[in-house]
């Protein structure tokens, strides 16, 4: 089977910690070690989300552009896809190895197309960095784009494009195929836009999940497995009614988002991105966390989502 592995930010970086190298390479360890046993019989790629380490990239630039040239976002995607990525492919490459698994892992820095009308780069919704209270965003917000995230606190927003091709797209299928693990699209990709044949970056951060979808498509995977930082999707999430869903069709995955269920820069791409992927060819999507990817995959925890 192949298989789109969509790692979210806690699987990197938790809730209230400090982006130091120790908590990044502890929570990495921890995250090959439940994911290595899928790559014995299946074709992997995995994806990650890079919304911490963006942020933070980000406000090194700023606090630093007095002394050191400042570089702009698609470059800062691709400074997080490379930071994410070696830690990614280091360890799940040495877990590999103790257990005696012969694969090769292999790190691709992935381009992303996309549009440059795209109504996006009107509305900003994409989070990015770190957790701020309600009296911290409001001394920010005359310097920053800030909006509440989700029940979690506030965060910075900059704008998130709809990815429509993946550059790279079939030098990954060609890889996987070949039998290597690849870890690609990190952060959602760098964003580039095409005019006359030419590429170039553009200022925003994609949604990690729906370009996932859209690599599934160009490879024909047959699961997107996307790992957030809940066990399951919620109706009415963070709520006294919040009510928990085992398994959903398209029919319904359609209906919630129509009834705003699911915000746009949390849970909202990961359905949109279930819905894009099925559309397309995909058998099954299941949402989960990364303490929950044994049971889920036997049937018995996170959410199942299928045609």
């Amino acid at each position: 089977m192949k298989i789109i592995i969509a790692l979210g930010g806690n699987a990197l970086i938790k809730k209230g910690e400090k982006e130091t190298y120790s908590n990044l390479l502890r929570n990495i360890k921890k995250t090959c070690s439940s994911i290595v046993p899928l790559i014995n019989k299946n074709k992997i790629v995995i994806t990650h989300g890079n919304g911490p380490e963006i942020g933070n990239l980000l406000l090194q630039n700023e606090i630093a552009r007095k002394k050191v040239p400042e570089m702009p976002l698609d470059v800062l995607n691709a400074e997080s896809e490379g930071l994410i990525g070696y830690l990614l492919q280091e360890q799940l490459s040495n877990e590999l190895h103790k257990r005696k698994m012969h694969k090769t892992v292999a790190t691709l820095l992935t381009e992303v197309l996309v549009s440059k009308n795209d109504k996006a780069f009107r509305n900003p919704t994409k989070f990015i960095g770190p957790f701020y209270t309600k009296k911290q965003a409001e001394k920010l917000k005359n310097k920053f784009l800030i909006k509440k995230d989700s029940n979690r606190g506030y965060r910075r927003v900059v704008p998130s494009p709809k990815p429509i091709k993946i550059i790279e797209g079939s030098l990954i299928n060609d890889l996987v195929d070949s039998g290597h693990v690849v870890i690609a699209a990190g952060g959602g990709g760098i964003p580039v836009v095409s005019k006359n044949k030419r590429l170039s970056g553009v200022k925003c951060v994609i949604d990690k999940d729906l370009a996932s979808s859209v690599l599934g498509k160009e490879i024909k995977a047959d699961l997107l497995l996307i790992l957030t930082d809940v066990d399951k999707v919620y109706l009415n999430y963070g709520k006294k009614n919040q009510n928990g869903l085992s398994r959903i069709n398209l029919k319904d995955a359609r209906r919630y988002i129509k009834e705003g269920h699911f915000a746009a820069g949390s849970m909202g791409p990961k359905i949109e991105a279930a819905i894009d992927f099925l559309k397309s060819g995909g058998k099954k999507v299941l949402i989960t966390n990364i303490n929950n990817v044994k049971n889920s995959l036997k049937g018995k925890g996170g959410t199942v989502i299928t045609r």
